[in-house]
């Protein structure tokens, strides 16, 4: 679980008050999932205990397993619910109209359950650039836009599994909550120590639209890219950032795994 850094500590955090409104559901529904990995879990050096996982399968993203069990805690993109997954068996809490006040409490209901003997803290470690309240309300507001952010996840997770399956990198493909990027490191297979973090992140700083990215690093720093070729998709040194990036609109699966690989092999070379 360890050795996964986020590889975009670097960029400013993506402000979601400037963000279509079912972005801000879904960035706030992830840090209570969050919120779960840094209360219940070992600290890890790298923050990996608070990062998320994606499934396909089920449309959620969901955290580390949080006791002995394997008890994970998950929000489906697809049923806009929240879930306590124990034994191959989900509790699920509605949340379209349900409060901030009201989801703490349910946490701290299924914890308990969960032979969990620390109490839960909706508190973080991370800049947190939106003030809830206990009578903050989640609502549906557009059903069209959710589809919309679910597929971007599964592209996002199908472009990372084949890119680093075809390269023959390893890695964990994980969501952190603080940029609320699905991301991946990956050490090259040259023995050189040379690392890739590579992508897919919300609109910031970087890029307006939903964006893939791929940066390279020698130690703890990024390679320079000044002197790289141009990509047949997507472009080097975008606003400051000092990888690779492709727009994601309108973008497939294949598009995406070819813009990563013709980008990793310059860094390669």
């Amino acid at each position: 679980m360890s050795g996964l850094p986020d590889v975009r500590q670097d960029l400013t955090a993506p402000n979601i008050k400037d963000n279509p409104v079912m972005e801000k559901m879904m960035y706030l529904l992830a840090q209570y999932l969050a919120a779960a990995g840094i209360s219940f879990l070992e600290k890890k050096d790298d923050d990996s205990h608070s990062n998320l996982g994606f499934s396909i399968e089920n449309s959620s993203m969901y955290s580390r397993p949080l006791n002995e069990n394997g008890d994970t805690l998950s929000v489906s993109y697809k049923k806009f619910t929240l879930e306590w997954n124990s034994n191959g068996v989900s509790t699920s809490m509605r949340l379209d109209g349900t409060t901030h006040a009201e989801i703490l409490n349910w946490i701290e209901k299924m914890a308990a359950k969960g032979a969990i003997k620390v109490a839960y803290s909706y508190s973080f470690h991370y800049d947190f650039p939106y003030q809830i309240k206990d009578n903050f309300v989640f609502k549906l507001l557009d059903a069209t836009r959710l589809r919309e952010l679910l597929k971007l996840r599964v592209l996002a997770q199908m472009v990372l599994e084949t890119f680093l399956q075809d390269q023959n990198l390893n890695s964990e493909i994980r969501i952190w909550p603080h940029h609320f990027d699905t991301g991946a490191y990956a050490i090259f297979n040259d023995r050189t120590g040379d690392a890739i973090g590579l992508g897919l992140a919300i609109p910031d700083t970087v890029c307006s639209d939903h964006y893939f990215y791929i940066n390279g690093y020698k130690g703890h720093e990024s390679m320079d890219t000044s002197d790289f070729k141009p990509l047949s998709f997507g472009s080097w040194g975008a606003n400051g950032f000092n990888g690779a990036i492709l727009p994601a609109t309108k973008i497939d699966k294949n598009k995406g795994i070819a813009f990563l690989s013709e980008a990793f092999f310059q860094y390669k070379n």
